[in-house]
C-alpha cells in the first residue's frame, strides 16, 4: 500500500547533477585532471606516465560543455591508494571545457584482482556526471595495446561489437583517446553504479 502526503507546496521536482561543479573542482580539495605530475614522480611513484583525452557527447554528437569527469585508479603494481606510495591516490576529477573536452595526466595502471581473484587487465574506472543525468554514468577505460583485455572478466561481459566503446586508442603522438558518448551511434557502454 502507498502512502501520498499532500503539502502546501505540491510535489518537489527532483534535482539533476549541476551544471553547478565549482564547489566539487576546488583544487586542494581533489586531485585535479593531473594525477602524474613532476611532485608525483619526485615522491617516487613510478610507472609510464600517460595522457588521456576525450570530449564528452550527447545523443546528438553535440559536445557536452558542462560535465565532469571522475577517475578512480590502481598504481602501476595494481594498487589502489598502497601504503608507501603516497604521491598517488589515484583519484582525479576533470571539468570538462565549453567545447566538452578533457584530459587526465596519469600513469598507466597495473592488473588489479577481480573479485573471484583472476587478475583484470589495467583499466580506469570512470564516473560521469552531468546536467540531465541524475545517478552517476559508471564506465571504464582499457587500453588498446594492453594484452590483457583478452582476459578481462569484465570486458568479456560486454558483447563484442560493443567493446570498442571502452577502449583508449594511442594517437601518433603517444596520447590516448577516449570519447564519451552518452546516447546514440557508438554509446559508451555503462555499468550498473
Amino acid at each position: 500500500m502507498t502512502t501520498e502526503i499532500e503539502t502546501d507546496f505540491g510535489i518537489t521536482p527532483s534535482q539533476t547533477i549541476g551544471p553547478f561543479f565549482a564547489y566539487a573542482l576546488t583544487p586542494r580539495a581533489y586531485g585535479g585532471p593531473e594525477l602524474a605530475t613532476e611532485r608525483v614522480a619526485d615522491e617516487g611513484v613510478v610507472g609510464e606516465r600517460i595522457r588521456i583525452k576525450g570530449v564528452v557527447y550527447d545523443g546528438d554528437g553535440v559536445p557536452v560543455g558542462d560535465a565532469m569527469i571522475e577517475i578512480w585508479q590502481a598504481d602501476a603494481q595494481g594498487r589502489f591508494n598502497a601504503v608507501g606510495n603516497a604521491g598517488f591516490t589515484g583519484f582525479g576529477r576533470a571539468e570538462v571545457t565549453a567545447e566538452g573536452a578533457f584530459h587526465f595526466d596519469t600513469i598507466r595502471p597495473g592488473a588489479v584482482p577481480g573479485p573471484d581473484g583472476r587478475l583484470q587487465a589495467p583499466h580506469l574506472s570512470v564516473s560521469v556526471f552531468a546536467r540531465g543525468i541524475l545517478v552517476r554514468l559508471a564506465t571504464r577505460i582499457y587500453f588498446s595495446d594492453e594484452p590483457g583485455n583478452a582476459d578481462d572478466p569484465v570486458l568479456a561481459l560486454v558483447p563484442a561489437e560493443r567493446r570498442d566503446t571502452l577502449i583508449a586508442k594511442r594517437d601518433d603522438g603517444g596520447v590516448f583517446r577516449f570519447d564519451i558518448r552518452l546516447q546514440g551511434d557508438g554509446e559508451t557502454v555503462f555499468f550498473a553504479a
